[in-house]
């Protein structure tokens, strides 16, 4: 009787290990920086990058680079939003802008989690850094529908909605950049720091977090959003003029310093050969960052790309994208595969093996067959892309097609702008020939435009972008809104 369970097991078991899953459940560490450009990172901007960032070029070095990797937003809500559960922001109840203060949670109780899912495949799970995904405060006045103000939370002021009720074990963090002050443990406030302080204290927070659970046994997942370089830009005493080129890009070698810390957290722990690290960033650069003043210098935030954060320009949502898993990810590799964040839980679903419900993950698909080098076929048909202003683009192989007259945010021309110079309503670009997105050639190429325009309302109408049920999206999604100025972040 043992031996024909073992038998069985082995059968059951040898088609995942076939198909490259391993046996022992690997830690999964996902690093996300706020607000930083493409092209900020040395290896991905060699001739018009001047920022120095020796821990991710080794990074990059470790593992695969993807070179067309996409935030699901132009903007750090929504974007936040599809990397924790597998879906378009833009299906969900916000159209457009980000989420201020402490508001009702954008994630309903009842999604299921990247968090979730590996939870329930007995990972520890653990959020270190911002949330932005909102979570409401004990005793705050929800009908009245104000947001709170000022620096944050008082200390002890509690949530009862926060990051532990959506898969999480643990949070150690703040809610977003005008309330970073107040510093969460779990689900109340625990200090008030300052800002400059906020990133040493990820990094501290994070590597006593993989030494102490490398002792378990236990698998964990770390999701990392940092808090750099996005506003304040706010780099420590030690990092103040190391670049030369202000304090940007100080920050951005601080945060460059931020994930080698991390990375070498891994290797004392002795873990780092069984832990998968994904590291990119919710969006572009901000045009907070001084980008003119910045270009005059030599340094190009976008690298060749136009736009940067909130536009539908390439500039607002391609972004950097690495991946390092010892002994399966092929060292030094690329994969010049059209991605998404949202592909997070798919990924995690087939690493474990299993497989996610109707209702989960509508937009995700799974990474494993590009990390392992064994793709046959693009992993994405198409990918939409969404700006500040809730404008949207769609991308199917070298064609974008992208449904506005100017950049969609804050880019010149914005929409209204656009519209006086007499633009075309849509905007089509060959991306083969034409990355920077310099010529439009909707008129030439009017039954792409119809194509992609007939795709993307299928994508919205079926709730999904993935194989599965129609699925229903929890607001009307209007495509062609009024050429009005982009919102604030």
């Amino acid at each position: 009787m043992k031996l024909t369970l073992t038998i069985l097991t082995a059968l059951l078991t040898a088609p995942l290990h076939a198909a490259g899953v391993p046996e022992t459940k690997p830690n999964i560490i996902y690093i996300l920086a706020d607000d930083l450009g493409y092209g900020d990172v040395q290896c991905l901007n060699p001739e018009r990058g001047k920022i120095k960032t020796p821990c991710l070029d080794k990074l990059a070095a470790q593992g695969m680079t993807f070179t067309d990797a996409h935030s699901g937003s132009s903007v750090c809500t929504p974007t936040r939003y599809g990397v924790i559960t597998g879906r378009y922001a833009w299906r969900s109840s916000l159209q457009s802008g980000v989420l201020d203060g402490y508001v009702e949670p954008l994630i309903a109780a009842d999604r299921l989690t990247v968090p979730g899912l590996l939870k329930q495949n007995g990972y520890h799970t653990a959020i270190i850094g911002k949330w932005h995904l909102g979570y409401t405060i004990e005793g705050a006045n929800k009908k009245s529908g104000k947001k709170e103000k000022g620096e944050g939370a008082p200390t002890g002021a509690i949530t009862h909605d926060g990051p532990v009720t959506r898969g999480f074990d643990e949070f150690f963090g703040f809610h977003h950049a005008r309330m970073m002050k107040s510093v969460f443990e779990n689900d109340r406030v625990t200090q008030i720091i300052e800002p400059v302080d906020i990133l040493p204290a990820l990094v501290k927070r994070s590597s006593d977090y993989i030494a102490e659970r490398s002792k378990t046994g236990q698998p964990f997942f770390l999701y990392l959003p940092l808090n750099s370089p996005h506003t304040p830009i706010v780099p420590s005493k030690e990092w103040q003029g190391k670049s030369g080129l202000g304090d940007y890009a100080d920050f951005v070698m601080q945060t460059d310093w931020a994930v080698g810390e991390v990375l070498a957290a891994l290797d004392k722990a002795s873990v780092a050969d069984n832990t998968l690290v994904l590291f990119t960033s919710d969006n572009g650069c901000s045009p907070a960052a001084k980008v003119d003043k910045l270009a005059a210098q030599g340094h190009f935030a976008s690298a060749d790309r136009r736009g940067y954060k909130a536009d539908i320009w390439e500039g607002g949502h391609r972004v950097p994208f690495f991946a390092r898993w010892p002994g399966k990810v092929k060292v030094g590799s690329q994969s010049n595969e059209l991605i998404c964040h949202t592909d997070l839980m798919a990924t995690c679903a087939e690493i474990l093996g299993t497989k996610l419900p109707d209702n989960a993950g509508e937009d995700s698909l799974s990474l494993l067959p590009a990390l392992l080098g064994r793709a046959t076929a693009p992993i994405h048909e198409a990918v939409v892309h969404h700006s500040i202003s809730g404008r949207f683009a769609i991308r199917q192989s070298q064609w974008k097609l992208e449904l506005c007259p100017g950049s969609g945010g804050w880019g010149k021309p914005g929409d209204a702008e656009a519209n006086k110079q007499g633009l075309p309503d849509v905007q089509l670009y060959d991306l083969s020939t034409d990355i920077g997105e310099t010529k439009n050639v909707q008129a030439d190429h009017s039954e792409v435009v119809a194509q992609l325009t007939k795709l993307l309302e299928q994508t919205i109408t079926n709730g999904r972008s993935t194989p599965g049920l129609k699925q229903a999206n929890d607001a009307q999604i209007i495509v062609n809104k009024p050429n009005t100025k982009a919102p604030k972040e």
